[in-house]
C-alpha cells in the first residue's frame, strides 16, 4: 500500500505553486522584487497546509525570482522533509508552453514535483493540463490563480514526457484565503 498522498508508481502528480504576493518598490528590477507583508504570512500557511496534509514533493523547481525564491524558502521552513530542490531560471515569467517544455525534461524517478513561479504561465498551464477534477475547483481555477494559491494535478503517466493537453485531473486548488 502507498503512503498517503504520495502517488502509485504509474502516476505522476505536480503542484503548481504561484509566488506569493510581491512588493513594488522603486527602482528595483523585477526580477530582484521581495515579498510583500501579506506574501510573507501567506507563503507559511501553504506550507502548514502542506505539511498537515502530507504533501511532499519529490523535486521542487523554482523560479530564479526573488519572490519566487522567497515563497520557496517560507514553504519549506513548513515542510519537515528533505526534498530536493533545484533554481531554474526558465521558469521567470515563463509561458505555458516552456514551463511545458521543462515539465517534459524531469526525470520519471521524481514522481511529485513542485513548481514554483509566476502568472500567467501558470495558470494557463494548469487549464492546459487538467481535464477533469472537482468542477468548483476547476472553475475558480479558470478564473483566477491567485498569490500563493496552490494546484495540485494528478497523471496517469509513468514519465513526465508522457503528459499531455487534458491528461489532469485537478485534485486540489488551494488559496490562503482559503486557509486562514
Amino acid at each position: 500500500m502507498n503512503a498517503p498522498n504520495k502517488p502509485s508508481p504509474k502516476y505522476l502528480r505536480l503542484f503548481l505553486l504561484r509566488h506569493a504576493k510581491s512588493a513594488w518598490p522603486a527602482d528595483i528590477a523585477d526580477h530582484d522584487r521581495p515579498l510583500a507583508k501579506r506574501g510573507r504570512k501567506a507563503a507559511p500557511l501553504i506550507g502548514a497546509y502542506m505539511a498537515r496534509e502530507k504533501l511532499f514533493p519529490d523535486l521542487v523547481l523554482v523560479s530564479t525570482a526573488q519572490r519566487a525564491q522567497g515563497t520557496w524558502k517560507r514553504v519549506a521552513k513548513k515542510l519537515s522533509a528533505s526534498i530536493a530542490e533545484r533554481d531554474v531560471p526558465d521558469l521567470y515569467e515563463a509561458p505555458a508552453g516552456r514551463i511545458a517544455g521543462i515539465l517534459q525534461k524531469i526525470e520519471s524517478s521524481a514522481r511529485t514535483v513542485m513548481l514554483v513561479g509566476h502568472n500567467p504561465g501558470f495558470q494557463d498551464l494548469a487549464n492546459n493540463l487538467i481535464g477533469n477534477g472537482d468542477p468548483d475547483a476547476c472553475a475558480r481555477l479558470k478564473d483566477k490563480f491567485p498569490t500563493a494559491g496552490l494546484a495540485i494535478i494528478a497523471f496517469e503517466a509513468n514519465r513526465w514526457a508522457d503528459i499531455s493537453p487534458g491528461s489532469g485531473r485537478l485534485e486540489r486548488f488551494v488559496t490562503p484565503r482559503e486557509l486562514r
